[in-house]
């Protein structure tokens, strides 16, 4: 009879940047059950709604997490907007399209190199971020940011994007859509990549829909599920469809992402070129009073913003459910059963943010 123990991982793993902690149950080198254990970066961001006026909390909203941080702060302003139905510019809301894809090209980019790094190909890892410099550069040229942005506000945004500007954008991604077609041929077809990602932790489309997971983890399980369809922003004039795999496998979430970037490049073109001139914000007057829930497709999945607003200068209630969130019961599962050597692997493969989880 196999001797079971019980070995912490975490909360600090050279695998990953931020502090999660895992219970893992094992049998020899056999997880058999994992149990999380959060709560060890909870900073009460929701709780300085009543220290922020509504119209600074934007700049909180940001911070919930470093690679997001455009979308949690067009999130808020989203719900904010609706309460006060306050209509934005159609070229706030194309800027806000492009600055949110953008994002999600830096984010799967951070991701691969993380990835690449944790199956030890240290190349890989570099070539990655390297790519990733690029799109940074161009976040930096058009909000004068890298990591926290602070180009939202409630009623539109605060910098624009002229031609010059858009022109070498869509140069920087033919750039970028180049150098990663070669890394994804590494990605996708090399033998000791293939070995430590297919096959590896299964999740299978019922346990996805059953757990309620989010983006590419659970598209790569078959599910057609993004709320970009739904057509917020720009994105109902923008021609796409959600990027899925059947596997459910750690192969088919590195497939999917990958194949997302691309997708993304390509919402920008296209948006880059059916983006109309006008005005950037519309000027807002009075204090919201209200609720509100917003639903938005950051990289990782669905996010969940809940405002609520009583008609004074500070919001009544702030809340958000984040997709890291989302996505632990179905990591959870797919630790059961997996070998020791993969767990680090797996909980990768979620494309974990424990700073957007804890808040």
């Amino acid at each position: 009879m196999a001797t079971r123990s019980i070995i912490p991982f975490g909360p600090q793993h050279p695998v990953l940047p931020e502090p999660i902690h895992l219970d893992l149950v094992i049998e020899d080198e056999k997880v058999v059950e994992a149990i999380p254990s959060i709560g060890f970066v909870h900073r009460g961001l929701e709780s300085l709604v009543a220290k922020k006026e509504f119209t600074e909390y934007v700049y909180i909203a940001e911070r919930i997490c470093g690679i997001c941080s455009f979308m949690h702060g067009m999130s808020y302003c989203d719900a904010v907007e609706h309460i006060m139905e306050v209509e934005i510019p159609d070229r706030a809301k194309y800027l806000r399209t492009i600055w949110a894809e953008m994002s999600r090209i830096h984010s799967h980019l951070l991701w691969l190199g993380l990835l690449a790094d944790g199956f030890g190909y240290e190349s890989l890892f570099m070539q990655s971020w390297r790519i990733r410099e690029k799109i940074l550069d161009m976040f930096e040229a058009t909000t004068g940011g890298r990591v926290i942005f602070s180009v939202n506000q409630i009623g539109g945004v605060l910098k624009d994007i002229d031609d010059s500007l858009m022109n070498q954008l869509l140069k920087s991604l033919d750039d970028i859509e180049k150098e990663l077609k070669a890394i994804t041929k590494t990605f996708l077809n090399d033998a000791t990549v293939n070995n430590r990602l297919r096959g590896v932790g299964i999740l299978t489309a019922k346990q996805a829909v059953d757990l309620a997971t989010a983006g590419p983890f659970m598209r790569a399980s078959g599910i057609n599920r993004d709320m970009r369809t739904t057509g917020y922003n720009a994105y109902k004039d923008l021609e796409f469809a959600p990027i899925i795999s059947k596997d459910g496998d750690s192969y088919a979430r590195c497939e999917v992402r990958i194949n997302e970037i691309f997708q993304s490049i390509n919402l920008i073109r296209e948006a880059a070129g059916k983006m109309p001139a006008g005005d950037i914000a519309t000027p807002i007057k009075g204090f919201p009073n209200g609720e509100h829930a917003t639903r938005v497709e950051q990289p990782r999945g669905e996010a969940f913003y809940y405002v609520k607003a009583d008609g004074t200068k500070f919001i009544d209630r702030f809340r958000v459910r984040t997709p890291t969130f989302a996505n632990l019961p179905g990591l959870l599962e797919t630790l059961k059963g997996c070998q020791l050597a993969d767990v680090p692997l797996l909980v990768l493969t979620i494309d974990p943010c424990i700073s957007c989880t804890e808040r």
